[in-house]
C-alpha cells in the first residue's frame, strides 16, 4: 500500500505529541487547551466515538468516493479547515501553510479575523476560495470595511462567529500572559530558547500580526493598549439587530458557527442564513456544555431539509469524520488537527494531515461498502 504521507507520522495523535517538542509551552497550551477544567475539550471527541457503523459486505459494490458538494461547489473530501486564531504564533506562517495545502486538495480553508494572514493573501493563496470568518466589529463602518475587502478578494462564503460573547476562561493562557504577539515574560523566552526550529522560523518571518486587522491598528501599541483595542474593537454577543444588515450587505454565502440548540437553528433558518455549523469552539468557551456531536444529531434531522447543517470541534481522525458524517452532517471541519500538522511537519503538515485523513476516511468508506459520504447515515448503528 502507497502512503501520499510520512509514514512516521500517520495519526493526529503522533503528530499532536511531535508539535508539542517543537513548539514552545505557551503556544503549544493555547492550542490544545481548551477552558476551565478542559472537560468539553474531551468530551467532544469521546462521544464522536461513541457512534458506531455498521458495514454490508455482501452487498453491490464499486469503489468509494470522497467527492462532497457544499453551497454548489464540488469538494474533493466532506472536511475543511476551521478559523483559528493566533495561527502563526503557534507555528510561524501557519495559515498560509494550510490555505495553500487546502487549495492543492480542494477543500474548504476558513480565515479567522484574528489570524496572522490577511484575507487578501488568503484569497490569493487560495486562488479565491478562502471562506472568512467574521468577528463582529462594534463600529459600523470597520464591519462594511472588512465586508467590502472580503468581496473584492471574491470570498464565497462569509462565517459569523456566535459563541464567543465573552472570552473563555482559560486558566493556562492566564498564566502564560497570552497576547499577539505574545508576552516575552522570563518563563516565555526560555520556552522559546528551547525551540530552535519555531525561533529560527520566527526570526526569519517576523513577529506575527493581526494581518487583517492591520490597517485599523495605531502603529507602536503595547501589549496592553492592544488588549484593550481588541476588546473595544470586537463584540461577540449577536442578535438580530447585527445580524440583518449583514445578510442584507453579504450577497454570498451566509454560515452561523456556534449554533448548538434548536432555538438558535431555527432563529438562523428565519434570518437567512444557507448554513450552520454545530460548534462549541472546540470546547474552549463553555466547560459545562455538551458536546457537539449530541446536538447535531436532532439539529440535522429536525432541520437538515432546511439549512445545510456541518460540524466542528473534536474531530481527530477519519473515522471520527465518518461518524459526524453518519450522524447527519453534510460537511466537517477540523481545527486543531491541522495546527498539529503544521507544528509537527512545518510548510508540509498542511499537506500531510489532509492527505493522512483522506486516506483513513477512504478505508473506512470501503470498510463498510458506503459509495459515496452522503450514504453513510444509513450505516448508522441506532
Amino acid at each position: 500500500m502507497a502512503f501520499p504521507f510520512n509514514t512516521e507520522y500517520p495519526s493526529i495523535e503522533s503528530l499532536r505529541e511531535r508539535a508539542k517538542k517543537r513548539m514552545p509551552g505557551f503556544a503549544f497550551e493555547y492550542l490544545d487547551g481548551g477552558c476551565n477544567e478542559n472537560i468539553n475539550i474531551r468530551r467532544n471527541t469521546d462521544e464522536i466515538r461513541e457512534i458506531q457503523l455498521k458495514p454490508r459486505y455482501l452487498k453491490n459494490y464499486n469503489t468509494s468516493k470522497l467527492e462532497t458538494e457544499l453551497f454548489g461547489i464540488k469538494y474533493d473530501a466532506p472536511f475543511g479547515i476551521s478559523p483559528i486564531g493566533l495561527q502563526g504564533m503557534m507555528w510561524p506562517n501557519a495559515p498560509e501553510i494550510l490555505a495553500k495545502a487546502s487549495l492543492k486538495h480542494n477543500i474548504p480553508f476558513i480565515l479567522s479575523t484574528v489570524t496572522t494572514t490577511s484575507i487578501e493573501r488568503a484569497s490569493e493563496l487560495t486562488e479565491g476560495r478562502a471562506w472568512f470568518q467574521l468577528y463582529h466589529p462594534t463600529e459600523e463602518w470597520l464591519r462594511d470595511d472588512i465586508l467590502k475587502r472580503a468581496h473584492a478578494a471574491e470570498v464565497p462564503v462569509l462565517v459569523i462567529l456566535c459563541d464567543v460573547p465573552t472570552f473563555g476562561y482559560r486558566p493556562k493562557e492566564i498564566r502564560n500572559g497570552l497576547a499577539m504577539p505574545p508576552q516575552m515574560n522570563f518563563r516565555n523566552i526560555l520556552q522559546v530558547m528551547g525551540k530552535p526550529a519555531w525561533a529560527a522560523q520566527t526570526l526569519k518571518l517576523g513577529l506575527p500580526n493581526f494581518a487583517t486587522m492591520k490597517p485599523y491598528m495605531k502603529n507602536g501599541m503595547s501589549i496592553k493598549q492592544l488588549g484593550k483595542w481588541m476588546n473595544a474593537t470586537f463584540s461577540g454577543r449577536l442578535n438580530e439587530e447585527k445580524i440583518k444588515p449583514l445578510r442584507d450587505l453579504w450577497k454570498g454565502k451566509l454560515v452561523l458557527k456556534g449554533v448548538v440548540s434548536d432555538e438558535d437553528a431555527e432563529e438562523a433558518i428565519r434570518l437567512g442564513f444557507d448554513g450552520i455549523i454545530v460548534s462549541n469552539h472546540g470546547g474552549r468557551q463553555l466547560d459545562a456544555g455538551e458536546s457537539t456531536i449530541k446536538p447535531l444529531a436532532h439539529i440535522s434531522e429536525k432541520y437538515g431539509d432546511q439549512i445545510s447543517v456541518m460540524m466542528d470541534s473534536g474531530i481527530r481522525s477519519g473515522p471520527d469524520i465518518a461518524r459526524v458524517m453518519s450522524s447527519g452532517a453534510d460537511f466537517s471541519f477540523l481545527g486543531r488537527s491541522f495546527m498539529y500538522g503544521v507544528g509537527a511537519l512545518g510548510d508540509k503538515g498542511g499537506d500531510h494531515t489532509i492527505a493522512m485523513l483522506k486516506m483513513q476516511l477512504q478505508q473506512v468508506l470501503e470498510q463498510v461498502c458506503c459509495e459515496n459520504v452522503k450514504d453513510l447515515p444509513s450505516y448508522l448503528v441506532k
